[in-house]
Order: structure tokens, then sequence, then C-alpha cells
């Protein structure tokens, strides 16, 4: 256990961040799998627009320091690359 003030300070902060990276994370996770559900079910317009809502979602994780920016990118990527073989 810590003994220096500052170290349990330290330890109050890492959670209350570990808890915040975690809902972030989780909520990304979430946009995601809904763009993944719309493009196994074959629907093209709805998984285009739930694309559109998972972007912001992705961008704002790369932002805040949850995702690296190349996860997002690959992540975005894919994603756009299966809607487009719906049309095909």
């Amino acid at each position: 256990m810590a003994q220096h003030k500052s170290a349990k300070k330290r330890i109050v902060r890492n959670e209350k961040r570990r808890v915040i990276n975690h809902a972030r994370l989780s909520r990304i996770r979430t946009f995601v799998k809904k763009v993944e559900s719309a493009i196994a079910a074959g629907d093209k317009d709805s998984a285009t627009q739930a694309l559109k809502m998972a972007q912001p979602e992705l961008h704002r994780g790369v932002s805040k320091g949850v995702l690296v920016k190349n996860t997002a990118a690959r992540k975005i990527s894919r994603l756009s690359k299966n809607i487009k073989r719906l049309s095909a």
C-alpha cells in the first residue's frame, strides 16, 4: 500500500481514469458492434448510418488516448470496406 500522500493521490486518480477510459472504450465497442451487426444482416443503409455514428466515436477515442490512431483508422477502413461489399 502507498505510504506517501502523493502516491495515495495517484492511486485515486488512476482509478478514476481507469473507470472513465473503460466507459469510453465500451462505448466505442458498442458503436462498432452496431455497424458489424448491420453488415451481418445485409442492410447497407443502416450499416452506413451506423458507421457515420461510429466514426466520431473512434476519433474521439484517439483524441482521448484510449485508442491508437492507426487502430481507429484500421477499424474504420475495414468496416467501410465491408459495407462497400454489400452493394457488390
